[in-house]
């Protein structure tokens, strides 16, 4: 791959290195910074940051974490490994080193994937073999931009994880998915809880639009046989009741009388 290049060690200072536009990572914890610098402080760096050079500038690909610690540890310098790789090549470096270490939340990853597609005007198919992963993963990320950002942002500040959200997929209507969301989070609900949940609401969707059966007879002498087997049974119990049957060639016409008082003779 395009990474198998010679890399060349070299000390910058901090001030000439310019941030990496393809930077899929988008919030960095304060309190990760912080514990950094002092650890920078006291060991220096332990792994250099990775630039690119263009046109007498310098560009971060990786490491982005490692050089704000380092300003804020009050460096003025870093150690960095300058390589030749174009603004694509940074960007899926970026990507790729990101998600192996896990910096990206979820969302991020799906962002950053969706934007090097744009990027590269390629299918998901190409863009799955250029990052390395299976087609299914990769469209698996996508799929999560499907959730508006206040359902983001919710699974995000309560610490559901990726399966939950593609759980809450399955509700295609917005006001449904946010009240179930909504119930996930109150109740705390593992991802198992979360699956049955919405199994559930599904199932009862589908009982609820199922078509009544409606009977169509193809001969109307069905209905006619049930009246006359409806006067036999009356005539059975003890009910003197008479049909009489009328047909002409646009209708037939049945006419049932029943007593009103019945006098059974014993």
């Amino acid at each position: 791959m395009f990474f198998k290049e010679k890399l060349k060690l070299v000390t910058l200072p901090v001030e000439k290195i310019l941030p990496n536009p393809s930077q899929p990572r988008k919030y960095f914890s304060a309190d990760e910074l912080s514990g950094l610098a002092e650890s920078i402080k006291e060991n220096g760096l332990l792994q250099p940051v990775t630039v690119r050079k263009d046109e007498g500038q310098y560009y971060l690909i990786a490491g982005e974490r490692r050089l704000r610690a380092t300003k804020l540890a009050g460096l003025t310098e870093i150690t960095a490994i300058i390589s030749e790789f174009s603004q694509e090549e940074s960007a899926v470096l970026a990507l790729l080193e990101n998600i192996q270490r896990q910096n990206l939340n979820i969302f991020e990853q799906a962002n950053a994937i969706a934007s090097l597609l744009s990027e590269w005007d390629i299918k998901q198919e190409e863009a799955a073999r250029r990052l390395g992963m299976s087609q299914s993963y990769l469209a698996n990320k996508l799929r999560l931009l499907r959730l508006n950002p206040k359902e983001q942002a919710d699974i995000l500040k309560f610490n559901l994880t990726e399966r939950h959200a593609r759980a809450l997929l399955k509700i295609t209507d917005a006001e449904s998915r946010a009240k179930v969301l909504e119930t996930v989070i109150e109740r705390r609900f593992n991802v198992a809880q979360t699956e049955d949940f919405i199994e559930s609401i599904l199932s009862e969707k589908k009982k609820k639009k199922k078509p009544m059966r409606t009977f169509i007879a193809k001969d109307v002498r069905l209905f006619i046989n049930t009246i006359d087997h409806a006067v036999i049974a009356m005539k059975t119990a003890g009910i003197e009741a008479q049909s009489e049957r009328i047909e002409t060639e646009e209708y037939i016409q049945c006419t049932v009388r029943i007593p009103k008082l019945n006098r059974l003779q014993v």
